[in-house]
C-alpha cells in the first residue's frame, strides 16, 4: 500500500486535499510560513533529566518516555540539534537506556535548571537555533527553571505538554500554566513532529507518519494526587 490512504489519509484529509496542499505548500508564490511555526532549520531539542530512579515515580511514565523518544526519532530523521542533562546522576541514575542510546554523552547538573550546564544553550546559539522545544522531568522543577532561563536568553522555548511530568499532576499543571503566562508555547508531540516536517510527500514525512502511527504504551500507573 502507498503512502496515501483512501479515501482519508493522516489527519484525516481526503486524498485530492491532501495534493491540493501538496501543490500550494511547493508554489514559490505561496504565503511564508508564520514564525510562531517551529521548523526543521531554526529548532533544537533539549531532553531534560530521564533518569531511571526518578522516571518511574513520573505519573504515566511509560507513555512520558515513550514520547520523548519519538520527538528523538523525529528530531533525528529532521536533522534537528539534541541535547540532554542529567541531574546529580551518582543519585537519581543515568537517562534510562531506551533514549541513552539516541543521545550522545549527557552533561551532568547540580543546579536544576539546565542553565547549570553552559555549553548546552551555547550550541544552540552556536548553531543558530534560536527556537527550543524542551521535553523531560519534573515539569514543575527542572523543565520549569530550564524553560525560565531560556526565556531570558531570549530562546522561543515550546513545552511538549505530553512529554514532560511530574510526580503529582497539580505540580504539572501548574508549572505547565506558569511557563505559558511567562512567554512558553504549549505543544504537543504529535504537533511538534508534523510542524517540524512541514509538507507531506517527502521520505521523511513517510518516517514521521510512521512514529505518529506508533501504538502508545499501556499503563496502569495511578493518577497521583
Amino acid at each position: 500500500m502507498g503512502l496515501l490512504r483512501a479515501p482519508e489519509v493522516c489527519g484525516g484529509y481526503s486524498r485530492d486535499v491532501w495534493f491540493d496542499m501538496l501543490a500550494f505548500m511547493s508554489d514559490p508564490n505561496s504565503i511564508p510560513r508564520s514564525p510562531e511555526l517551529m521548523s526543521r532549520d531554526d529548532t533544537a531539542l533539549l531532553v531534560v533529566d530521564m533518569q531511571q530512579r526518578l522516571l518511574p515515580s513520573i505519573h504515566d511514565h511509560l507513555r512520558l518516555a515513550w514520547n520523548v523518544r519519538r520527538l528523538i526519532d523525529g528530531a533525528r530523521i529532521l536533522d534537528l540539534p539534541i541535547a540532554g542533562t542529567e541531574q546529580y546522576p551518582q543519585g537519581l541514575g543515568p537517562t534510562v537506556a531506551e533514549l541513552a542510546e539516541r543521545l550522545d554523552p549527557l552533561p551532568a547538573k547540580l543546579t536544576f535548571s539546565c542553565a547549570g550546564c553552559p555549553g548546552v544553550f551555547t550550541a544552540f546559539h552556536d548553531a543558530q537555533r534560536h527556537k527550543v522545544m524542551v521535553v523531560g522531568i519534573e515539569t514543575h522543577v527542572c523543565v520549569q527553571q530550564t524553560v525560565l532561563d531560556l526565556l531570558s536568553e531570549s530562546f522561543s522555548v515550546y513545552v511538549a505538554v505530553d512529554a514532560v511530568g511530574s510526580r503529582h499532576q497539580i505540580d504539572h499543571a501548574t508549572a505547565l500554566r506558569r511557563m505559558e503566562s511567562s512567554g512558553a508555547t504549549l505543544t504537543t508531540t504529535e504537533a511538534a513532529l508534523f510542524e517540524w516536517c512541514e509538507v507531506a510527500g517527502t521520505p521523511e514525512f513517510k518516517q514521521i507518519s510512521s512514529l505518529v502511527r506508533e501504538t502508545p504504551p499501556t499503563s496502569s500507573d495511578p493518577l497521583h494526587s
